[in-house]
């Protein structure tokens, strides 16, 4: 099973209705918007692996800061406001690219921008988490870790794959400050790879 499943499957029920009463969300709403959100933060994960360095300095954040224990008390950790540890961690992944890319999952997901942006502070601990919990059981090292995330676009199945090829496409652009068009290919190509829209 694919780490985006893993953690769907740990995001569901209460959890959903946890994070959905946070952003002002019904559950429905907050699930159609995780299952959008986490495959753009691994997709970015994955991206950043591939780079020069990039997954070692990864491997550098799990070992510090990510042992897996936020699995442990999803509620508890949801409740503790840690926003800012996720704002952190999106920089870092996205760069620049993090507005158009939470502006992508606004249109994905029917969240307004600063919706989306919250949503994804609120996952990327936990993605970074169950991350540094693979790499202790499987005794992962950054080559390891790289590959494994690599993987993530075979496993995870054809719309999470998609999600995260587009988001390495759209961080990849040339920089050049327009993501207006970008961003509306990515919604409408994730609307109808996620959630069964036409394209």
């Amino acid at each position: 099973m694919s780490l985006v499943n893993v953690l769907m499957e740990q995001l569901g029920g209460g959890t959903a209705r946890q994070i959905g009463q946070q952003l002002g969300l019904d559950e429905s709403t907050a699930s159609k918007a995780i299952a959008g959100a986490l495959p753009m933060v691994v997709g970015g994960l994955a991206r950043n692996a591939q780079q020069q360095g990039g997954a070692d300095a990864l491997l550098g954040a799990l070992d510090r800061d990510h042992d897996g224990s936020v699995l442990d008390d999803l509620s508890g950790f949801l409740g503790s406001g840690a926003g800012s540890q996720g704002e952190s961690i999106l920089g870092h992944v996205f760069g620049q690219r993090k507005p158009a890319v939470e502006s992508a999952l606004g249109q994905v997901s029917g969240l307004d921008s600063a919706k989306a942006g919250q949503l994804m502070a609120m996952l990327a601990p936990i993605v970074m988490g169950a991350l540094g919990k693979q790499r202790r059981q499987q005794g992962l090292d950054a080559g390891g870790l790289a590959a494994m995330l690599g993987q993530e676009r075979e496993r995870a199945g054809g719309s999470a794959s998609e999600a995260m090829g587009m988001v390495g496409k759209l961080l990849d652009r040339d920089g050049d400050g327009d993501f207006k068009d970008d961003v509306a290919k990515l919604g409408a190509s994730l609307l109808g790879g996620l959630f069964g829209g036409k394209r």
